[in-house]
């Protein structure tokens, strides 16, 4: 049983399995009492069951697609009305790694509703909550591909830029409000995800593949650290202290009233 003092209740998104799982125990190890979110209500009962015997935190499970509309709205008025909530991981969703002639269509659509669309309305649910309570912390799982989006599909990299941006832009206008933003920019995890794109993580290097328990432990060490990203495989954060530096140095010349004279069309 945890001793722990209770803090609050995270609400996890693709939490059935791979890292919502992982985040859960560790969650519930800390004191948070738990909202768990997925699809599957076999796979969450089990989960459910051996956290609360483990941990003792209380822990409520909620069957959803966060795909389909109705669900997704079912879940964001469960943020809405939760009083107690205190943190929202937002870790559902899926990839591809099909070129982009070879890709579905109705495949990428789904992707960024889920990757994008139901991110972005949950965060909406909660962020106003927090702000009201003068706390709470936003998780938001993106990946290397958010900055390296050749690596796979361009459009799972456009969802997971996306999800860096928009968490750059939370940061910027909730830290003064007392709620902190994470980004968890993960590598090749060692999880169900390569299985679904059909690339077993047996094919991998396997010296570039980490152990989900390895990356959610890194990815909350990160949190206790107070960073904004958090890249668990990179060695030195130095390197993305200077990715965003000279991200930061474009800003003064990023717009002008003339174009840049190498152009040769000013007047």
């Amino acid at each position: 049983m945890n001793a722990a003092a209770p803090l609050g209740t995270a609400l996890i998104t693709g939490a059935s399995t791979g890292i919502g799982a992982v985040y859960a125990d560790r969650l519930a190890r800390r004191g948070y009492d738990l909202v768990l979110v997925a699809r599957s209500q076999d796979k969450l009962d089990r989960l459910a069951a051996r956290l609360t015997a483990q941990t003792g935190r209380p822990v409520r499970t909620v069957v959803a697609d966060l795909a389909a509309p109705d669900d997704l709205r079912r879940v964001e008025q469960l943020i809405r009305v939760d009083a107690g909530l205190t943190m929202l991981v937002n870790n559902a969703g899926f990839g591809s790694a099909a070129p982009l002639l070879d890709a579905d269509v109705d495949a990428m659509e789904a992707m960024v509703t889920l990757n994008v669309t139901a991110l972005t309305r949950l965060t909406y649910a909660a962020a106003p909550r927090f702000v009201a309570r003068g706390g709470g912390t936003i998780v938001n799982i993106a990946s290397i591909v958010a900055v390296a989006p050749e690596i796979l599909n361009g459009v799972y990299g456009g969802t997971k830029a996306f999800v860096l941006a928009f968490s750059q832009s939370l940061r910027h206008e909730l830290a003064s409000k007392g709620v902190r933003v994470q980004a968890v920019l993960p590598g090749a995890i060692r999880t169900e995800f390569w299985d679904v794109l059909g690339h077993p993580v047996e094919n991998l290097p396997q010296q570039i593949v980490m152990t989900v328990d390895d990356l959610v432990d890194a990815a909350l060490a990160g949190l206790d650290q107070g960073e904004f990203a958090t890249l668990p495989s990179l060695p030195d954060a130095a390197d993305w202290n200077a990715f965003e530096a000279a991200r930061a140095a474009l800003g003064p010349n990023l717009s002008h009233t003339k174009p840049a004279a190498r152009y040769g069309v000013a007047a």
